[in-house]
């Protein structure tokens, strides 16, 4: 993807945002807005920001489970089932 491409000044944005949320949607690629030719923010669409959202967390979830076995809080699978089926057969 080539950010260089979907880069508008905030003007352009202002004049054309109906046109620019449909593109946004349409394409589902962000769009990079400037102010006084500096980069100010990225714009993207709704769908598109939650993948984002739940990439982030998924990663987050890694990052803590990797964390957790470099603590040495392992268990084998083995244990993990026989837990998880005591907790079944527990009323």
């Amino acid at each position: 993807m080539r950010y260089s491409l979907q880069v508008k000044p905030i003007s352009y944005l202002k004049a054309h945002a109906a046109d620019v949320l449909t593109q946004l949607t349409e394409h589902r690629e962000p769009m990079v807005i400037t102010q006084n030719g500096e980069a100010k923010a990225v714009l993207q669409d709704i769908a598109s920001y939650e993948d984002t959202q739940e990439t982030l967390a998924l990663l987050k979830i890694l990052a803590l489970g990797q964390a957790e076995a470099q603590a040495g809080k392992l268990r084998s699978a083995e244990e993990v089932i026989a837990r998880l089926k005591a907790k079944r057969q527990t009323p």
